[in-house]
């Protein structure tokens, strides 16, 4: 709701379920967080939730930017994609389809 009132210009959601925080989902948000505080990126929201229903695909993070058709659901996440993923895809406007979890724009699970 924030992002369609306007005041986010994004918002990334981490997958926090058991299968995640096994496959590493802590280590993911706490780049997350650090990588929004080290760009000073202020309008940008950081959430996390519960498990996607796809464990063999944790670390798992959405990203969901306003005004774009569908969030983008990124899968098999490691420090450094996570890093990538917000220079190309919140900073720049640019999906990474490599990590993305859907037939259309990159692997499945």
């Amino acid at each position: 709701m924030t992002i369609r009132q306007g005041i986010g210009r994004a918002k990334i959601t981490v997958h926090m379920g058991t299968c995640g925080i096994a496959a590493g989902a802590r280590e993911i948000l706490l780049v997350v967080m650090d990588e929004i505080e080290r760009r000073n990126l202020d309008d940008v929201l950081v959430t996390n939730a519960g498990c996607a229903g796809s464990c063999s695909c944790e670390p798992m993070m959405k990203v969901d930017i306003a005004n774009e058709s569908a969030p983008v659901e990124y899968i098999l996440l490691t420090p450094d994609k996570v890093r990538k993923i917000i220079e190309s895809h919140i900073v720049n406007g640019h999906a990474v389809r490599e990590y993305a979890l859907a037939t259309v724009v990159g692997k499945s699970c």
